[in-house]
């Protein structure tokens, strides 16, 4: 059997569960890489600078000969740090051909000296100022027909502190938030997707568990499977087929066989008591006669158990079937010195077959008096949703117990010779009812209960 340890680790749920998470991590760790890939080659300061000088191509004001004048600043953008931070920061208006039409407060110091051609193309660009190395941006715009550019430059120190102090640690919020929504989201959703899709799976798992010899005509149904697994049921309903031919086949054969047998078994016991010679030796035979007689009516018997076919069930009044059956009994009972007791507490009323209850309860009590010590009792006790059979015999080991109901195992010490079939039958006719039959050591000897699971009501 496997280990509930194997079996998680083989469970398809965990698996894709583990897929998921997988996914969601390696997410976030692309995310992350890539992040820090941008903070390193300074894509997040080129985007920045990029922004910047949009937003200030947007800003520039003119006058009513279409010349720039000035920066419309604004603290809600943040414009005001264009002007506050003249060693660090500087912008400037230029036309077409390089000439500079307005610079912000930092004057045209601040930028390449003169003889260096202007980076007119929409870039971005380095350059040292002072010893420090800053980074611009260009922006082309046109206003009145008429282009201009806008060039937006910072230093390095300044977007380097803008970047570790204020950029990383929101980055790092921002990206820890997103991988804890992630997981959720993705753990929510593997487990929403994976409770739906194997919904399935469980109803056939529960449907083929199911399924017993008494039910082999029975099918799992394929329509509400997953396609992956419909050739699996497929599979699975066919050996179902095979089997469901093979035990009715081997069923017919055995009560074939036993029908077949009964007719000789009778005439050869006629011959025998008409024989002239030793009775001794005409008494083994037909003692052997008998018992093989008494075998092929109890084959007879298990076969006609299993089929549900075979059972009328009507409303029957156990206490009574008990009387009879212990009525039936009382002759073999007195000649083995034992005394058959009934009782009841109230008219109980099951919903069975008569004659298969009275076989059941026939075939225990016969099987509770052949282990019975003489001058003791067998005790029938019915109630509302269940009834017993105690013997105050031997009994047998507890590692016995199981072998009680398979079929041709006898115990050592009965008094006959019997076939070892009528316990079988009895779980037949119990498994047909949906009965429950067990047995239990009562030291001494060993205490049958027959328990009606189905439904039980008493008549008042």
């Amino acid at each position: 059997m496997r280990s509930a340890k194997t079996i998680r680790l083989s469970s398809l749920g965990l698996k894709v569960l583990a897929a998921y998470v997988v996914g969601a991590l390696l997410s976030i760790a692309l995310a992350v890489a890539a992040a820090v890939w941008m903070v390193e080659n300074d894509v997040l300061a080129d985007l920045e600078l990029r922004e910047r000088v949009g937003t200030l191509a947007s800003k520039i004001k003119f006058d009513t000969n279409g010349k720039p004048v000035r920066l419309a600043a604004s603290e809600a953008d943040l414009d005001w740090l264009y002007e506050s931070l003249p060693h660090e920061t500087a912008w400037r208006v230029l036309d077409v051909q390089g000439n500079v039409a307005l610079v912000s407060e930092a004057g045209g110091a601040f930028w390449p000296a003169g003889g260096s051609a202007p980076r007119l193309e929409r870039d971005t660009f380095v350059f040292k100022h002072n010893g420090m190395t800053l980074h611009g941006a260009t922006e082309s715009f046109e206003y009145q027909g008429q282009q201009w550019l806008v060039q937006f430059a910072t230093s390095e120190r300044l977007m380097k502190l803008i970047q570790h102090k204020f950029a990383l640690p929101y980055m790092g919020i921002g990206i820890g938030i997103f991988s804890a929504v992630l997981i959720v989201a993705f753990g929510l959703c593997a487990y929403i997707t994976l409770r739906y899709a194997l919904k399935p799976l469980r109803g056939i798992s529960e449907a083929a568990a199911a399924i017993s010899p008494r039910s082999l005509h029975a099918r799992l149904q394929t329509e509400v499977v997953p396609a992956e697994i419909s050739p699996l049921v497929d599979s699975f309903n066919r050996t179902l087929e095979r089997l469901d031919q093979g035990y009715r086949v081997q069923k017919e054969f055995l009560g074939n066989a036993a029908h077949e047998l009964k007719t000789p078994l009778t005439l050869i016991r006629a011959q025998i008591e008409l024989m002239e010679g030793d009775d001794g030796d005409r008494g083994a035979l037909l003692s052997d006669v008998e018992y093989m007689t008494r075998q092929v009516q109890q084959l007879l018997l298990l076969a006609e158990a299993s089929e549900a076919h075979n059972y009328d069930f009507t409303t029957v009044k156990v206490q009574e079937v008990a009387d009879e059956a212990a009525s039936y009994l009382q002759r073999m009972a007195e000649a083995a010195g034992v005394r058959l007791t009934v009782s009841a507490t109230e008219n109980i009323e099951w919903k069975a077959d008569r004659g298969a209850l009275f076989t059941l309860l026939k075939n225990l009590l016969e099987n509770a008096i052949q282990h019975a010590p003489a001058s003791t009792t067998v005790d029938v006790e019915v109630q509302s949703d269940a009834l017993s059979v105690r013997d105050w015999g031997p009994g047998l080991d507890p590692a016995q117990l199981p072998l009680l109901f398979e079929r041709f195992w006898r115990a050592a010490h009965r008094r006959d010779h019997g076939a070892g079939l009528g316990l079988s039958i009895c779980q037949e006719i119990a498994l047909a009812h949906g009965w429950r039959l067990t047995v239990e050591r009562a030291e001494p000897g060993l205490r049958f209960r027959l328990k009606n699971t189905v439904m039980s009501q008493p008549n008042a």
